[in-house]
Parts: structure tokens; C-alpha cells; sequence
């Protein structure tokens, strides 16, 4: 298999396995707030319930813009979107709300943990992103063995 191959595949994986990191992180946010999260939200004070909201609000968003990117990915490796329409900026990973940190230090232990865990995903598909978008130099030895074919 070439090098570009083998690129390809990491890439691949590297997309399916966040994919499927995401959607348990959707499922598990989706159970909290509806259930375990009710009874945690019920001892705090009204405005930390309304930050609390705010705080599932932007993990649902984190989360849908991962997901969306990542189908997009998956949508390109797979030949259903032409590689170059991935370029599109419409199609690039949406900007994440933010949390700032004094108003995480507010919420649940659960909360806190689901609000890091999203951020997390986020940065790494930004990651992801951005290493596609900016290829890495190519290498000092790589040129010169590319100078040492050309002479011979």
C-alpha cells in the first residue's frame, strides 16, 4: 500500500472512531439531562439552574457541530461528496460556544465532566481540521532524496 494510503486509512479510522466517541458523548449528555441530571438540577439555585441550561445548550451544539463535520468526513472518504466541495466553508467545523471556566466551576461534578468532555472532542476534530487544511513541510530527508532521483 502507498504512503497516501495509508494515510487515507488512518484518516479514516481516526473520523470513525471519533465519530463513534461522539455519538456515546451525544447519548450519555442526552440520558443526564433527562434523567440522572433532573435531581442535581433540582438543588441548585434558579439562576445556576438557568447556567445549567445554558451549559447543556452548548454541549448539545459542541456536539452537533463535531457530529456534522465528522458525517461530512465520513461522506468524503466514502466518494459521496466530492473531495474538493469538502473545502467548502459551509461544510467546515462550525465555531464552538465557549464555557468560561468560573462558570464551570458552578455546575455538577456530571455536568463539569460532560461539559470537558465535549470541549475535548472539539479541539480534537478542530485538530483534525486544521492538519487537513495545512499539509505537513515536506521533510529535509524527503528532499533530498527527491534532489538525488532527479539527478540521476
Amino acid at each position: 500500500m502507498e504512503a497516501s494510503g495509508t494515510g487515507a486509512d488512518v484518516h479514516r479510522r481516526l473520523i470513525d472512531s471519533l465519530y463513534v466517541e461522539a455519538m456515546l458523548l451525544a447519548d450519555e449528555a442526552r440520558s443526564y439531562f433527562n434523567d440522572a441530571g433532573q435531581e442535581e438540577r433540582a438543588l441548585l439555585d434558579p439562576m445556576t439552574r438557568v447556567v445549567l441550561s445554558c451549559e447543556s445548550l452548548k454541549i448539545t451544539t459542541r456536539l452537533m457541530h463535531v457530529i456534522a463535520w465528522l458525517l461530512t468526513q465520513r461522506a468524503i472518504d466514502a466518494g459521496e461528496i466530492a473531495a474538493d466541495l469538502g473545502d467548502d466553508p459551509l461544510r467546515a467545523l462550525a465555531t464552538s460556544p465557549v464555557t468560561e471556566e468560573a462558570v464551570l466551576a458552578t455546575m455538577p461534578r456530571t455536568t463539569q465532566t460532560l461539559i470537558r468532555a465535549s470541549i475535548d472532542l472539539y479541539r480534537r476534530a478542530e485538530r483534525i481540521e486544521r492538519s487537513k487544511a495545512s499539509p505537513p513541510a515536506a521533510s529535509p530527508a524527503r528532499a533530498m532524496f527527491e534532489r538525488l532521483a532527479m539527478q540521476l
